[in-house]
């Protein structure tokens, strides 16, 4: 029984091969080279070319990463020196630090900010600041008055200045004595 299906599947191949074996040799040589070329026309967009041209993008895209790889770590040890710094530092009472950030404030911002106290800290609402005026602030403001943002909810305007809020966390209130 096993037998017969292997004879009728030889037959169908046999037929099936009948009108390739009719057609002249010519004919035959050049539809297989057709195909042959066809087959590797395919091979070659499925698989040769999307690897060259991962090839091509390699070195741009590793420079590109190397350089934000870079960035990070210039990024990671100004966070580290900002750190050390303001461990090295004494600690200052909540007064101390409010009348600090307030100065910070002043000097930095002037009229394009204000800012208002709570019993948790600290929030500094700004108007029309560039991004650099609130980086050397926020330095600032963690060195002189040991302070930390805790929420911000800033928004680009369409000059490249900056404005929202800031939520910030003061030092804890000294102790009694």
């Amino acid at each position: 029984m096993s037998a017969r299906p292997a004879t009728d599947a030889a037959a169908g191949w046999a037929a099936g091969a009948s009108p390739w074996r009719a057609l002249p040799r010519r004919q035959r040589l050049l539809a297989g080279t057709a195909l042959v070329l066809l087959a590797a026309l395919a091979l070659w967009w499925t698989a040769v070319a999307p690897a060259l041209a991962t090839l091509r993008a390699a070195p741009a895209q590793r420079q590109v990463q190397d350089q934000q790889l870079q960035r990070m770590r210039q990024l990671q040890a100004q966070a580290l020196a900002m750190r050390s710094a303001t461990q090295a530092l004494p600690p200052l009472g909540r007064d101390e630090a409010q009348r600090a950030l307030e100065a910070t404030v002043q000097q930095h911002f002037a009229q394009a900010a204000r800012l208002t106290f709570s019993a948790d800290g600290a929030t500094l609402t700004l108007s029309g600041v560039s991004a650099e005026a609130l980086a050397r602030w926020l330095a600032q403001a963690r060195i002189e008055a040991r302070t930390r943002p805790d929420q911000a909810r800033l928004n680009r305007l369409a000059s490249g200045l900056w404005e929202g809020q800031l939520a910030l966390v003061l030092p804890p209130a000294a102790p009694a004595r």
